[in-house]
């Protein structure tokens, strides 16, 4: 019987001396792992290949003065407790053979979301639904029976298809809630934990998020995302993966509508049968020959985010910051999720504790406050060192102060004495540390679900794909490995 196209391909390429692989993979993140682990538990010859020094890509982690700083891990969402079935953080688990136990996951405290001025309106979750629930049957009495209505479309709604139509989030909620400040409540958590859009979400992408914090939660290792990577590297070397770090790709060589070699940064040329790229859509076409950047840049995310972290000597729960784990704040009735007009919108926001989960009699060294809000990526960009850092300085002091509004008081010496260390990043960082245009978090406003390029065999994987958080990313990557490669060539095969 002929050979397949893809192993007479495979078989001309290994004639050329040059190193082959089954699966080449860009990028050591969370969908690049995860995709990698999957096709090496079933016999391929996997490669990832990595610019950086460390995994983990956005969800990675730094070091300064001798401390970790996770760069991505607010929290691990679609937390979920053990036994319950058919729930994404189950089915990664089961794919990757990843025990439960070994990510060490504590579920959170409480998180909240607050508006006005002060936070006086809020609305309080954890990751039991029926408190989220309850706080809306209480303040928002006649919004109930539409939040229900919500709720059942939400959970009836089949958000892993890959071939699910756009339609907007805004005009389904508007269906169900009457109430603008209730819906502008519900959005502000689920835009700023995934939305690349301004304004609205694709409601595939609203019910990915709802489920993800509300139905599901918030959990995170003590740890941090350290614990997640190490799990991940760990069973991708048990598996037979390779992983080549400080090694990116420079180009995508194209050859009869194939993706035909890859060059490195080298100048080495690697070839492999399948291509499956973590880097976003936009990137990835830039990497192609000749590049095909002119439709992609026009799915190109404008949404960027500045974070400060600050250490500190004494636990949260000092300062009388020990109820809540994370708090989605906004200081008007009226939430605004676009590109700000400033360097930075101090309207709103997301405060993080990582101190605040439930870790049992562990504790966290020091204590942590993050604090992350819209920045706008030109307005960083062209700035230079000088001004870029005092602008830095200056931003700090008042995305701390803007954010402290929703929290309880404390005196201002006493919090400067207990602070030891800072950091922040900004949209220079991200575009600096990720390569993704824009400086953007979230990529693509249109995500490709099928994960398909215009290359035969060169896939996405990641957020641009469309599965958001550290969890959909990991099921990013198994779903394109299955999808792609493994079906594809099970169902491929003839009968002996």
């Amino acid at each position: 019987m002929a050979k397949g196209a893809n192993e007479s391909f495979a078989e001309s390429m290994r004639m050329t001396g040059r190193s082959h692989y089954d699966v080449a993979i860009i990028g050591a993140g969370m969908s690049g792992l995860a995709a990698g682990i999957r096709l090496a538990h079933f016999g391929k010859r996997v490669c990832i290949f990595e610019r950086h020094n460390a995994p983990g890509g956005l969800n990675g982690f730094y070091s300064i003065g001798g401390r970790k700083f996770d760069v991505g891990l607010h929290a691990m969402t679609n937390f979920v407790a053990p036994g319950m079935r058919g729930t994404p953080l189950g089915k990664l688990l089961r794919q990757l053979r990843i025990d439960r136990d070994e990510f060490a996951l504590c579920a959170q405290k409480q998180s909240r979301i607050a508006f006005g001025s002060q936070g006086g309106q809020s609305l309080r979750f954890t990751n039991d639904f029926a408190v989220l629930e309850s706080e809306i049957a209480a303040k928002f009495p006649r919004q109930i029976d539409g939040w229900r209505a919500l709720v059942r479309e939400v959970k009836g709604y089949d958000d892993v298809s890959l071939d699910v139509p756009t339609v907007s989030a805004r005009k389904v909620v508007a269906r169900h809630l009457t109430d603008p400040l209730l819906s502008a409540m519900i959005f502000c958590p689920l835009m700023y934990y995934g939305s690349a859009q301004e304004r609205d979400m694709d409601f595939a992408q609203f019910v990915i998020m709802f489920k993800a914090l509300f139905l599901e939660g918030f959990a995170r290792p003590l740890a941090g995302v350290r614990q997640i990577i190490r799990v991940l590297l760990e069973k991708y070397r048990q598996a037979g993966g390779e992983r080549r770090m400080k090694c990116g790709v420079a180009r995508i060589v194209e050859r009869q509508g194939r993706a035909a070699a890859l060059v490195l940064d080298n100048g080495e040329e690697v070839i492999a049968t399948h291509v499956i790229s973590s880097a976003g859509f936009a990137e990835t076409m830039r990497m192609c020959m000749p590049p095909k950047l002119t439709e992609a840049m026009q799915n190109t995310g404008t949404l960027s985010f500045v974070e400060t972290i600050t250490i500190l000597n004494r636990q949260p729960e000092e300062f009388g910051w020990g109820d809540d784990t994370i708090v989605f704040f906004n200081d008007s009735e009226q939430f605004m999720y676009e590109r700000p007009k400033a360097q930075v919108d101090l309207r709103s926001g997301v405060i993080c504790l990582p101190s605040n989960f439930l870790y049992g009699p562990a504790r966290m060294p020091e204590g942590i406050l993050r604090v992350t809000c819209l920045a706008d990526y030109d307005r960083w960009m062209r700035l230079p060192e000088t001004v870029y850092q005092a602008d830095k300085r200056r931003w700090f002091a008042e995305i701390q102060l803007s954010a402290r509004r929703f929290m309880p008081s404390v005196d201002e010496a006493e919090l400067t004495r207990a602070t030891v260390a800072t950091d922040m990043f900004t949209p220079r960082t991200v575009e600096r540390f990720t390569g993704h245009f824009h400086g953007t978090i979230y990529g693509a406003p249109r995500k490709i679900r099928q994960g398909t390029t215009h290359l035969e065999n060169l896939y996405l994987c990641g957020t641009d794909q469309g599965f958001l958080g550290i969890v959909g990313a990991m099921l990013s990557g198994i779903s394109m490995a299955n999808y792609h490669i493994l079906q594809k060539e099970h169902a491929g095969r003839a009968p002996g």
